[in-house]
């Protein structure tokens, strides 16, 4: 085992400790307001067990690259950056109708179960939907306070709280977009693939890596040359970490990826893959996938089709093209940071798992 994987394991690990400690005190204030509030706390606890951690890990390591020394106050302020990932997450299943996440029923889907189970008045479906917004409104919220409360030097804290309000701000202005694209794409063909590009940066690129990084520097005292490295760096590999994804959400291994396959085409998902097929499929064949995707009835047979017009327009081979052209300046970014080796050698690894993954 590598030394880089040996230490983000470590990190992994008492990340885990902190979200799961937090989660424990939460519990017993919910306690105190019902003992019928106990499966927000028994979800979420499911939910945020385990995890890539990547956020987390680079607002560490941004830290550490920074001359910050460790200890458990930046261990929980990174962690805090899961229970952001959490509420973005859930909130993103409900709005994509999705069955799954991780492999498991979905957050708002669990509800709905226990709707069910009980026999309860009203729409099963509808509940879930609705409990769900409040489990994510309060990882949201947990998001914040357990940032504030880290235990790292208030002047500290201070120094990465615009990041982190801004993080979130432009989290949710991404999300909007990606809602606004689905339900005009149909109408605005003219600059698609920019809009597709501007949603992978403000939904995900920016709140994977270079926000992280960010606030973490920040919250060491990182100057502007630091900072503008870990920006160079990580908004490139943020963008990579996304279309990767979006391809997974169309070819992956729905054994790997926790969720079914061809998802992103039934929920007709507007990614730099699906722009790039449209813009380059011509006359039937783009007429064919207009039809084709977010149909609600989109069978096998129809994600073999789309899946074919995104190889044979060679929209796949393209986004790959991006991906590696992405990471190559990522990497490039981060050799020319004034860091220390170990610091320099983690993100790498990072870099590579980001990029280079299955689910």
């Amino acid at each position: 085992m590598t030394s880089e994987i040996g230490a983000q394991l470590d990190l992994a690990s008492r990340v885990q400790r902190e979200v799961d400690d937090f989660l424990t005190a939460q519990a017993t204030i919910l306690a105190d307001v019902s003992a019928d509030c106990a499966p927000i706390v028994r979800y979420l606890t499911g939910f945020l067990n385990g995890g890539k951690r990547l956020r987390a890990a680079f607002c560490y390591w941004a830290w550490r690259a920074a001359g910050g020394a460790d200890g458990p106050g930046i261990v929980r302020a990174s962690a805090a950056l899961e229970f952001f990932q959490a509420a973005a997450l859930i909130h993103d299943d409900v709005m994509d109708a999705s069955e799954t996440r991780r492999g498991a029923p979905a957050i708002h889907r669990r509800f709905a179960a226990l709707h069910h189970e009980h026999g309860w008045r009203g729409d099963a479906g509808r509940f879930g939907e609705s409990a769900a917004v409040l489990a994510g409104d309060l990882c949201l919220a947990w998001s914040d306070e357990l940032y504030t409360d880290s235990g790292l030097n208030p002047l500290t804290l201070a120094r990465g709280r615009t990041v982190f309000n801004s993080m979130r701000t432009q989290v949710m202005g991404g999300q909007y977009l990606d809602l606004l694209e689905q339900a005009i794409a149909g109408g605005r063909r003219e600059g698609a693939l920019e809009r597709a590009h501007r949603v992978v940066r403000y939904k995900s690129a920016k709140y994977t890596v270079e926000h992280p990084l960010l606030l973490g520097a920040r919250l060491a005292g990182a100057g502007d040359e630091l900072l503008g490295r870990l920006s160079a760096y990580g908004l490139p590999l943020g963008e990579a970490f996304q279309l990767r994804d979006d391809i997974l959400g169309v070819f992956g291994d729905p054994a790997r990826t926790g969720k079914p396959a061809g998802d992103d085409l039934r929920e007709g998902k507007r990614t730099v893959l699906i722009a790039l097929a449209l813009e380059r499929a011509g006359g039937p064949r783009r007429a064919q996938a207009d039809a084709l995707l977010g149909a609600p009835a989109l069978d096998d047979a129809g994600l073999d089709t789309l899946r074919g017009i995104i190889v044979d327009t060679g929209a796949l081979g393209a986004v790959e093209g991006m991906i590696a052209d992405r990471l190559e300046r990522s990497l490039a970014a981060l050799a020319a940071a004034p860091i220390d080796e170990a610091s320099r050698s983690v993100l790498t690894g990072l870099a590579r798992a980001a990029t280079d993954r299955v689910s």
